[in-house]
């Protein structure tokens, strides 16, 4: 037998649990966990989201995806979360839980004095001289995604769903007559020329950009 023993391995760290003595093997794959994929896919959406749908950019069963996103509905129900997980026209999608109403109700109402951004500013415009006009439209002409900033102006009352695009079944969007109040309007006649603010090739750009 050797006398020599063997070299120390290095001295743990006070507070470390290494993950499969805490019971959390982690994943080999860079992707996110399937219910971290659900729930970042749901955050982001504007209207439900089919399970089929799910399935295909998560690229699993649509079995799993079904029960999976129902075990998550069930989670946040027995947690009482703010939010609630429901199954609405055919998909899934996040909502403010009922008993919640009154506060969200109230932070909106008292968002009502905060200004606008400047994209909010650039969005309110493309709509009300645009009107009625698409999501996809308004970025096309932003050149940048705009589909928070359309939620912001929705919730503010200044912008209105109006009906949808025949071909792309689309959802289009107005302004309100909140908005008309607002700007000291009658009607949307009423609203400056925009001509005299544009470039001169402005008709160019627009159809480069179709």
């Amino acid at each position: 037998m050797s006398d020599v023993a063997p070299e120390p391995g290095p001295a743990p760290i006070a507070g470390f649990v290494p993950d499969t003595i805490a019971g959390f093997v982690p994943d080999a794959a860079s992707e996110p966990g399937l219910r971290a994929g659900l729930e970042a896919i749901l955050l982001v959406v504007d209207e439900p989201v089919a399970e089929v749908t799910l399935a295909q950019v998560l690229d699993r069963p649509v079995a799993e995806i079904a029960r999976v996103i129902r075990e998550l509905s069930a989670e946040y129900t027995r947690a009482g979360r703010g939010f609630d997980l429901r199954e609405v026209a055919g998909g899934w999608r996040f909502y403010t839980r009922a008993e919640c109403a009154p506060l969200v109700e109230r932070f909106v109402r008292d968002g009502q004095q905060t200004r606008l951004t400047q994209a909010a500013l650039e969005t309110l415009a493309v709509v009300a001289y645009r009107q009625p006009v698409s999501r996809a439209r308004v970025a096309a002409i932003r050149g940048v995604n705009s589909d928070g900033v359309m939620r912001t102006l929705v919730t503010r009352g200044l912008v209105e769903e109006a009906g949808t695009e025949p071909e792309s079944q689309a959802v289009l969007y107005r302004t309100s007559s909140y908005f008309l109040e607002r700007m000291g309007l009658r009607e949307l006649g009423e609203l400056p020329e925009l001509a005299p603010f544009l470039p001169d090739d402005m008709e160019s750009l627009e159809e480069q950009k179709q």
